[in-house]
């Protein structure tokens, strides 16, 4: 609800300031349609003034430069999801400043930001876990993207892509609950509809997959074009010999020069967006309004001011798409598509590819359509976009910027081996164990014989009452009748056979060891858990990635020895490094 009432907040904003500042109009209401906008010195007074304001409250909250999505993910993964509350104010103003004195931006990242700095704030006041605070930081930027566009299946999907880094119930409720209150929220504050226009697609099946696995290849290389220009200009404002606090200024002056040749180009953009897709604009206007909103958005966005990333990039490649769609109509006329559907399709498939957020691409397009028959194309086009960009991106556009602070963004989920092993089918046994009644002289001379560091001691019923190491035996001076018992550690901790081996893992770490004895529910000891044996198991995953052999039938009898296969000469094995003996290491069970 509170992103609900945020994203309302900021879109009449960013409208009452776009239409003070560009059309003299203190209206509060939504963004008005620039495509009006005449051409004069006020657009480039207008702009940098904006771009001032915005270097302003960029010196109380840094984090407002940029779209903001990246600075939500560091703050997930290096923070403990920690955003600063004035955040969730400095981010929606200079958005609304940036967007209404016209930056060719849109709403929805900077209502990302403050809904995730909303529930990071929840987090932060009532006592949690980082990982719970992680959850209510996903929950509000969901929330502000669904109460913004009225998709709150996308805004799902969109959070756990990007934010989460885990796919849980206890994620996956609260995710859910928030999407779909915020969006009613959107149906309770907003207009009653599809947030865009979208024209009639009626697609015709496998017929027209094979266009759209080509505008798939076309949009993943302006994913590419755009990822990677933007990229080199904010090269470009690091390189310069002037303070950061001017690079908005800077980027206003650049945008709004663009802006005086275009006009349209400024602003939001929803209205050209509708344009595009319902084809009311001629392929010079969508040529044009492509290209310039491309520049104006490279130079804003580089300099460090505040906005964001969707709706220009659906502007661009829906321009994109709709160019390649009239082509397509000219060569294969038999496939009765209209450019729009084109248009819409390039539109998911380029933000997907950029951000790397393929999912939640299709999904929001889908739920701006609500038709089914959308997605078969969209997906064809969207995967083979990622695959393009892929290939040539080491960053998306939510990556670059903390690769470039070493912060590597692993986004891929897999099953984590730790979490599906037992401890009785890891543990090492039998164990070497020295009695209770040991004195130091014996424990010395177990401990020189063998190969281990430390022995569990164990009593006449076989319960674990301690364990003593090489550490214990050599700190002070021991006498050698002296019971070893009183030097060994007592507070042993142990985990059951049934226990998951990220249990063990767990009480390794909080201890401070690198060995867990294993009880029964008697407390007597049937094993242990060591380091290597942990190690064994994160290490069985390298083996799914390795390739196999594959199938191979045997030859027939009869057939003579020329229709078998020759034989392989043998191969030398391969020498492998001794592994090292950790504490009470010993052979694994055989399996």
């Amino acid at each position: 609800m509170a992103a609900g009432g945020a994203a309302w907040l900021l879109v009449h904003l960013i409208g009452f300031i776009t239409r003070l500042a560009l059309l003299g109009d203190p209206a509060w209401a939504e963004s008005p349609s620039l495509a009006g906008l005449e051409a004069s010195p006020r657009i480039v007074a207008v702009a940098v003034a904006g771009a001032l304001v915005v270097s302003l409250l960029a010196l109380w909250a840094p984090v407002i430069r940029g779209h903001g999505i990246p600075e939500a993910m560091e703050a997930v993964l290096t923070r403990q999801s920690r955003i600063a509350p004035r955040a969730a104010v400095a981010k929606p103003l200079s958005a609304a400043v940036a967007i209404g004195t016209g930056g060719p931006f849109g709403a929805e990242g900077p209502i990302i930001v403050t809904g995730g700095a909303l529930g990071s704030l929840v987090g932060q006041v009532i006592p949690i876990s980082p990982s719970e605070r992680k959850i209510l930081l996903a929950c509000g930027a969901a929330a502000g993207m669904s109460a913004t566009f009225g998709a709150p299946l996308a805004s799902v999907v969109l959070a756990l892509e990007l934010l989460l880094f885990e796919f849980s119930t206890r994620a996956f409720v609260p995710l859910v609950v928030a999407a779909a209150v915020a969006g009613g929220m959107h149906a309770a504050l907003f207009e009653a509809g599809p947030f865009f226009e979208v024209p009639a697609h009626d697609f015709a099946g496998l017929g027209s997959l094979p266009v759209f696995a080509v505008l798939g290849l076309a949009c993943g290389l302006a994913a590419v074009i755009i990822a990677k220009g933007l990229f080199l200009i904010e090269d470009g404002f690091r390189r310069l010999p002037v303070s950061p606090f001017w690079h908005p200024v800077i980027g206003a002056v650049g945008f709004a020069t663009v802006g005086l040749f275009v006009p349209r180009a400024l602003g939001v953009g929803y209205d050209s967006i509708t344009g595009i897709l319902t084809d009311e604009l001629t392929l010079g206007t969508v040529a044009v309004l492509a290209g310039a909103k491309l520049l104006a958005w490279w130079l804003a966005l580089a300099s460090g001011t505040s906005g964001g990333t969707l709706a220009p990039i659906l502007l661009i490649a829906g321009g994109v798409g709709s160019l390649f769609g009239h082509a397509a109509v000219e060569l294969f006329p038999g496939l009765d598509l209209a450019p729009g559907a084109f248009a819409l399709v390039a539109m998911a498939a380029t933000f997907g590819a950029a951000t790397r957020a393929t999912f939640a691409s299709i999904v929001f397009v889908f739920e701006l359509t609500g038709d089914y028959q959308v997605v078969l194309p969209l997906m064809l086009a969207t995967v083979i976009a990622d695959i393009v960009a892929g290939t040539l991106l080491r960053d998306s556009l939510m990556t670059e910027k903390l690769s470039r602070r070493g912060l590597r963004v692993h986004i891929d989920y897999e099953v984590d081996p730790l979490r599906t092993q037992t401890v009785r089918k890891i543990m090492s046994f039998p164990v070497n164990t020295l009695p209770a009644t040991a004195t130091v002289a014996q424990a010395r001379e177990t401990l020189a014989a063998g190969r281990h560091t430390a022995y569990p001691l164990v009593d006449d019923a076989g319960a674990c009452v301690g364990i003593v190491t090489r550490g214990d035996l050599l700190a002070g001076h021991l006498a050698d009748d002296q019971p070893v018992r009183d030097e060994a550690s007592q507070d042993v901790a142990t985990v059951g056979p049934d226990d998951l081996a990220i249990t063990a893992f767990e009480r390794m770490t909080e201890e401070g060891v690198t060995h867990i004895p294993v009880v029964d529910g008697d407390g007597r000891l049937i094993g242990i858990v060591t380091r290597t044996d942990l190690l064994r198991v994160t290490g069985r995953r390298f083996e799914h990635e390795r390739p196999q052999p594959g199938w191979r039938p045997r030859a027939r009898r009869g057939q003579g020895p020329a229709a078998r296969p020759p034989a392989r000469r043998p191969r030398a094995p391969r020498p492998q490094a001794p592994a090292e003996p950790g504490p009470l290491d010993l052979p694994a069970p055989h399996a």
